[in-house]
């Protein structure tokens, strides 16, 4: 069914397609067909072998069954009209059309290719497109990691700065303490140099005291 359509399709064109300057006629379905000097079999031949299916250039269409072409070696002659056809011969336009096929078949065959090159290169794409996502979450983890190592160091950062605050107040706090206790132990000295003195001057005040308490025995009458 596709020849036919081609072969149709061949034979609209060719219908539709005219020279300029010259009408084409091609040898019909004839093995050979020779060409004459003048119309009519008692000329003699200029050419011969014409085979089927050779396109020849008309220049000149008589009433006897003879018209006067050019063949494409140039020569200039007479043949039979009844063996010219105005169009292709079925196994010219046969041939015609496996070649239009194969080179059908060439060009699918090349955009297959084509697609098959644009599939792989998209597939490579989307390969590529896959690790670069990839490759996106890992560096947008490692910079939540950073951040979140920033963030630990500047929190440590403050944290012994907090420390080294509380560590001075704790040394000023201690020097005051120190200068205390420095002060208390030199009070309890004195305190005690002030109570060894009061003791001190105490005995001596009773051992003053004391004889002056003491009775004095008295003469006894009844002796």
């Amino acid at each position: 069914m596709i020849i036919f359509r081609v072969l149709f399709s061949v034979l609209l064109v060719l219908a539709c397609t005219a020279h300029a300057q010259a009408k084409t006629a091609w040898v019909d379905d004839q093995i050979y067909l020779p060409v004459r000097a003048g119309a009519g079999t008692q000329f003699r031949i200029i050419e011969n072998a014409v085979p089927s299916g050779t396109p020849l250039e008309v220049l000149e269409t008589t009433d006897t069954g003879y018209t006067r072409v050019r063949t494409p070696k140039g020569t200039e002659g007479w043949v039979s009209s009844q063996y010219l056809s105005d169009t292709p011969i079925a196994a010219d336009l046969l041939r015609r059309a496996n070649q239009e096929l194969e080179q059908a078949r060439n060009e699918l065959n090349q955009v297959k290719e084509q697609l098959s090159a644009t599939t792989k290169e998209r597939n490579q794409l989307e390969s590529s497109e896959a690790s670069l996502s990839d490759q996106s979450q890992e560096l947008k983890e490692e910079l939540q990691r950073i951040k979140s190592i920033a963030a630990d160091s500047i929190n440590l950062e403050r944290r012994n700065r907090e420390l080294l605050e509380e560590n001075q107040k704790i040394r000023n706090d201690l020097e005051v303490l120190t200068a205390e206790n420095e002060r208390l132990e030199a009070s309890k000295e004195s305190d005690f140099m002030l109570l060894g003195a009061g003791l001190v001057l105490g005995g001596v005040v009773l051992a003053l005291l004391i004889p002056m308490l003491k009775p004095t025995r008295k003469t006894d009458n009844w002796a």
